[in-house]
């Protein structure tokens, strides 16, 4: 068992007694982690994903029973399904004391096909878990750069729409979403990692991090007009690392034409290097 890797002591300690737990239920075949402690990057501010492995013929059963079982690990203090991030096998909890997020997501032996990432085995039954590991490979969902170009230009257009009517959280929520689905990802790109937002970005790149802060804004016409301008100015940039196929000149010179606009009226645009 690898539990050893976590190495903050509540999450080794609750991922033993899930061992203990599934184990005595034939239902279970395995019991896996993911997150954070694949890259051995756990600390006090971790949160544990367990991935129970679930015999096929049981598995309507077992999601049916989710909530119950959680609450056989410890003293659950909330419980909800995973659809709001399209996850509906995943149950995300928070357990007290000590106060503790855990993330159980119940699939079966073939799920593990159609992975984003190489779990570790925490328990397996028959001892063929890594055999069934070893024939895919995982595979990250990384966005390819047509997808971002095809994107941004929409979401710029809306930012400076309700920046100009002075809906000042609607932009800020929007510089937000930018960061999580476009420059927060094509940061990632450039520095060959997977795509995985803004995750961790300080200490994996301090510089870059500190360029992503240019984009946060504030609530004032001024600090939006700002983030705005500098979140188009970093699209471009990180464009030039792997440049889309779907890239139309005209268009987006005119959506650029349009936020020049709107920005023109709130704060100066910002010299293009």
């Amino acid at each position: 068992m690898q539990s050893k890797v976590l190495t903050h002591p509540p999450l080794r300690e609750f991922a033993e007694r899930a061992v203990t737990f599934f184990s005595a239920d034939a239902r279970f075949t395995g019991l896996l982690a993911g997150g954070s402690a694949i890259s051995r990057n756990v600390d006090a501010y971790s949160d544990l994903d367990l991935i129970l492995v679930v015999r096929e013929e049981s598995r309507a059963e077992v999601l049916a029973q989710r909530r119950e079982l959680a609450e056989r690990l410890g003293p659950l203090l909330y419980a909800f399904t995973g659809e709001h991030v399209r996850e509906p096998r995943l149950l995300i909890c928070l357990y007290g004391s000590p106060i503790l997020h855990v993330d159980l997501k119940f699939i079966t032996l073939a799920d593990l096909a159609h992975r984003v990432e190489d779990p570790l085995v925490l328990w397996d039954r028959d001892g063929s878990m890594a055999e069934h590991l070893s024939r895919n490979t995982a595979r990250w969902p990384d966005r390819e750069p047509e997808w971002f170009e095809e994107r941004v230009w929409v979401w710029l257009h809306y930012g400076a729409t309700k920046l100009g009517r002075g809906e000042l959280l609607e932009v800020i929520d929007l510089l937000a979403a930018l960061r999580s689905m476009v420059l927060g990802p094509m940061v990632m790109r450039r520095m060959g990692v997977d795509q995985r937002g803004v995750r961790r970005l300080e200490a994996l790149s301090p510089e870059l991090a500190g360029r992503l802060a240019t984009t946060l804004g504030a609530h004032s016409r001024e600090a939006c007009a700002t983030a705005l301008r500098q979140a188009l100015q970093l699209y471009l940039e990180l464009r030039e690392d792997r440049p889309p196929t779907n890239r139309r000149p005209t268009h987006e010179a005119e959506v650029q034409a349009y936020l020049d606009s709107v920005l023109a009226g709130v704060s100066k645009p910002l010299a293009t290097e």
